[in-house]
């Protein structure tokens, strides 16, 4: 009862179109949830994510939830998710994604989820990384550990979505690390992020993470940008 009264009053809007909720609608809204444009990607070992890193760093699978077109309900939902504090988003999205990631064969060997780190200055300014929640979500659902003390972000940048592709990638090699003791070593790591776009800071993670000895790197974002 107290809760219908708070929902009369602060009625909960859909995170993609900003439509109130029905009672049984949860953070998005049904439409929304239908006209979202999913990847399927958890079909095709040889996706468009997976093929995004040929030739870049080795990996064993690569695939994103949703395509993220500018203007749309997943720019939508991310910018709410970043820049906006609603992390109910990246759990819904988190347990929505493992339903499909529980299937795939080639992720029943991961050890750990490993998030793409912010500077601990970045941290402190956002309050929070913005794949936390999807991270922890997903971790509950496949049963698997979630570590973001693994990876470490050494150089404060400003944010990405406004930089050239030139400018992403300058200099990117130097600005992650990892800090890991004999028990990584020969581990499966599952690294997240929130939209794939040029795959640069994804490549950096990676390479940081393959100077663990035996390492084998998995990467799983919410989202991949498309022309």
């Amino acid at each position: 009862m107290f809760e219908s009264i708070i929902n009369l009053f602060f009625p909960k809007v859909c995170s993609g179109c900003s439509s109130f909720l029905l009672s049984n609608e949860n953070v998005i809204c049904t439409v929304c949830r239908h006209n979202i444009p999913l990847t399927n990607h958890h079909l095709n070992p040889e996706n468009d994510a997976f093929k995004k890193f040929y030739g870049r760093i080795p990996v064993i699978h690569t695939s994103a939830l949703f395509y993220f077109h500018k203007k749309g309900i997943v720019q939508e939902l991310i910018h709410n998710l970043k820049y906006k504090g609603h992390e109910e988003i990246g759990t819904v999205l988190g347990e929505w994604y493992a339903e499909d990631l529980k299937n795939i064969k080639l992720l029943q060997s991961v050890d750990e989820i490993i998030p793409v780190p912010l500077h601990p200055k970045k941290l402190k300014e956002r309050g929070y990384n913005q794949v936390t929640a999807f991270g922890t979500a997903l971790s509950a659902s496949l049963n698997l550990d979630y570590n973001d003390s693994l990876l470490i972000r050494n150089v404060y940048s400003k944010t990405q979505s406004k930089k050239s592709l030139l400018g992403r990638t300058e200099g990117i090699e130097t600005i992650f690390d990892v800090s890991f003791t004999e028990k990584k070593h020969n581990k499966h790591f599952l690294l997240i992020d929130d939209v794939i776009t040029t795959g640069a800071t994804l490549e950096a993670c990676s390479r940081a993470l393959l100077k663990i000895p035996g390492a084998k790197i998995s990467i799983i974002c919410m989202a991949m940008a498309q022309s």
